[in-house]
């Protein structure tokens, strides 16, 4: 049972306690009101056996106890009803007995199971969540769900444009339970996590509004933001290198969260520093207690799939493998969001300089490129011409066939498959680093 649904029954056993006592006074009193309560007891008894044993199962220890308890309700309900001489000091300790061992049963049988919600949007984001999830659905005290959550693209006025739900792209191993399939408001889930920063800010998508992290604790005694990136590790005494970083600080989750994990220690105190001088400085015991420098599960994931070892998917084969059936070395490449607003024009020629430079090579080297997963929303939103040259340079990459593009959700395959990373810097490199391959970032002037 929930710690709310406990609660419940804990409060409803102390308002029949209650009741009795108004009991007593009315038969003393040969007030009719004693009927009219006797008669709301018994219902309300009757609904909680009901809700008890539709949680808990059939049969189980504190029902049994409440039909006693229904039965002596009845019993003094009936006599009262034909006149007859009641013992008021016998009827109300018949009662009190009674209820005192529902009391107990409800505290001591019925034990309590946390209910754990994980709300990710885009499905090559899960690894920020996953192996949190992993760690609840294992605890047999706990009950995880995972629902991914529907997201639109936005239009340059702010307007929402497509709905994307990305629920059939997950693992095999991870069951997926549809947005609204769950009852938010009446199970009121103990922990709910996101991994979404933004609510409304964001200017290229937004997830449906009713998941906003300012709606969402509503709904739950503690709600969970974990960053669905890694940033570089900066010295929190480096005032230029925070401000590089101090908007991730800020955005609605983080303020609106219960708890907010970051990757480091030191990224902790970069949140409570800047969130500090945003807020004033009697407020740092207050972000130090908030923020939690635990780690990244994207960290998590990576790692695990470097030690699992990945296989090369069937049709990647044809680009990995030599003619003797030896593998080529894999150069994961990278393209950025930022970048391409940035150089715009100049990092579309450093994109086809560089495929240039690899097809030419490609006999004894795969290249596989990884762009971000949101370039697509974000350069049809804010450059609608720069996306369509864009998209000529992935439709004449794709139809050559000599290397691999990989938009798919797995990024741990991505960075364990691969021998080394090139590219713009991103969340990736800190992940390429963690993962020991060697690391080799782009110069856009370079063709």
């Amino acid at each position: 049972m929930r710690k709310a649904q406990k609660k419940q029954a804990e409060d409803f056993v102390e308002s029949l306690r209650q009741a009795h006592t108004e009991i007593k006074k009315a038969i003393l009193n040969k007030n009719s009101l004693a009927l009219e309560l006797l008669g709301q007891c018994q219902d309300g008894a009757i609904r909680l056996g009901n809700m008890i044993e539709t949680i808990e199962g059939e049969g189980f220890a504190t029902v049994p106890l409440l039909e006693d308890y229904c039965e002596i309700v009845y019993q003094i309900h009936e006599e009262l009803l034909q006149d007859l001489p009641v013992n008021v000091e016998t009827a109300y300790d018949s009662l009190y007995q009674a209820l005192r061992k529902v009391e107990y049963s409800v505290r001591e049988d019925i034990k309590v199971r946390k209910e754990a919600v994980f709300l990710p949007y885009k499905a090559s984001m899960w690894d920020s969540l996953e192996s949190v999830w992993q760690a609840a659905d294992e605890d047999p005290e706990c009950d995880a769900y995972v629902i991914p959550i529907p997201y639109y693209d936005k239009n340059t006025d702010g307007s929402f444009r497509e709905m994307h739900y990305e629920g059939d792209q997950y693992p095999d191993y991870v069951p997926i339970t549809k947005y609204d399939a769950y009852d938010f408001e009446t199970r009121k889930p103990d922990l709910i996590f996101i991994h979404n920063p933004y609510d409304d800010c964001n200017y290229v998508t937004s997830v449906h509004p009713f998941f906003y992290s300012k709606n969402l604790k509503k709904f739950t005694e503690k709600l969970v933001y974990i960053p669905y990136f890694v940033l570089s590790e900066v010295d929190p005494d480096n005032q230029q290198a925070v401000e590089g970083i101090e908007h991730f600080c800020t955005v609605p989750a983080v303020v609106n969260a219960d708890k907010v994990i970051v990757q480091s220690e030191d990224m902790k105190k970069v949140y409570v520093n800047v969130l500090t001088k945003e807020t004033g400085e009697n407020t740092r015991p207050y972000w130090e207690g908030k923020i939690l420098g635990l780690g990244s599960p994207k960290l998590d994931k990576v790692l695990n799939a470097a030690d699992a070892g990945c296989s090369v998917p069937e049709e990647w084969k044809r680009i990995v493998l030599k003619e003797d059936g030896s593998r080529k070395k894999i150069i994961l490449y990278n393209t950025s969001v930022t970048a391409l607003l940035k150089q715009e024009d100049k990092m579309l020629r450093k994109m086809e300089s560089v495929f240039r430079t690899f097809k030419d090579n490609w006999e004894d080297v795969a290249l596989l490129w990884r762009p971000h997963p949101l370039i697509q929303a974000t350069i049809e939103s804010m450059r609608p011409q720069l996306w369509l040259d864009y998209q000529k340079i992935v439709e004449q990459f794709r139809s050559e066939g000599w290397g691999i593009y990989d938009d798919s959700a797995e990024l741990d395959r991505a960075i364990a498959l691969s021998d080394a990373y090139y590219g713009d810097g991103s969340s990736l490199v800190q992940l390429c680093q963690k993962a020991g391959k060697p690391v080799m970032l782009q110069d856009v002037e370079i063709l």
